[in-house]
């Protein structure tokens, strides 16, 4: 455990699901009373998920306000109380191109989807959520829309997905990384078959440190939960990495210290320390 851990951070960053949603994909009211308590005494909370924009609105509505997001990995920074899109980078289409052709050549029978935004989290103007046919959804609820795959690949995306049913998210990873080099930014959320490639660059660590130049608070007073994989720049970034007690592996290694699971209020146990 670092010494920050003793230091009231300046900032809390929190991923969202397996870290402050439980394992009903709800904000238990321990968590909520703490994140409230924080905010309400003057100290930023922001979400910092692999979710898009048009996926904030239910954790808002649980958490009672409306925090500054870092959506898609990092790609794009949301204001969820004015529900505008601040800030974006994405994958040209000459480099999804490039990811599409490597990924069919890896990864045999696997299946794409691309994330888009417009300028807000829900605007109508393009499918915000396209893949290519026979596209098996790695979440519940699936709300993509099904077109073909030179149009999956036709227009700059914030995030491209990779999904493999049956395989390892962690074997497609580590097939795919050493062609993929600096062409962009791969990272998992999950174990259940699906990468997720950015923009070279762009992590929840990179969108994060965005954010807090924006309210002028330095990586080292900052205090961040994760679990997952695409957790692990961010944990390594902020002053205090904090990791859940459900968390993988590489999260374990990258944190300063271990909560309890997201389904003991892990988030909550940290943050009463200050408040």
């Amino acid at each position: 455990m670092s010494d920050t851990s003793r230091t009231q951070p300046s900032l809390v960053a929190s991923d969202v699901d397996g870290t402050l949603l439980d394992e009903r994909e709800r904000v238990t009211e321990r968590t909520r009373r703490a994140v409230s308590t924080m905010v309400r005494e003057g100290t930023p909370f922001v979400l910092s998920t692999g979710r898009p924009p048009r996926w904030i609105s239910p954790v808002v509505e649980q958490l009672g306000f409306a925090p500054m997001c870092v959506c898609a990995n990092g790609a794009v920074i949301y204001d969820s109380g004015t529900d505008r899109i601040l800030d974006t980078h994405t994958l040209s289409i000459e480099t999804l191109n490039a990811l599409a052709e490597l990924a069919y050549r890896v990864l045999p029978g696997c299946g794409l989807a691309a994330e888009r935004v417009g300028a807000s989290a829900h605007d109508a103007a393009t499918p915000q959520f396209v893949s290519s046919p026979g596209y098996e959804h790695a979440w519940l609820n699936p709300d993509n829309t099904e077109v073909s795959q030179s149009e999956v690949l036709d227009i700059p995306a914030v995030k491209l997905l990779i999904r493999l049913a049956g395989a390892s998210s962690g074997d497609m990873a580590a097939a795919l990384a050493p062609l993929i080099g600096d062409a962009a930014d791969l990272t998992y959320s999950t174990d259940n078959g699906l990468i997720e490639l950015s923009a070279p660059g762009v992590t929840k660590a990179s969108g994060l440190l965005v954010v807090a130049e924006r309210l002028q608070v330095t990586a080292a007073g900052i205090a961040a939960f994760g679990d997952m994989p695409n957790d692990v720049p961010m944990l390594r970034m902020a002053g205090l990495g904090v990791a859940m007690g459900n968390a993988h592996h590489a999260a374990l290694a990258a944190a300063d210290e271990v909560t309890t699971t997201n389904a003991d209020d892990g988030v909550a146990r940290v943050l009463e320390r200050w408040w």
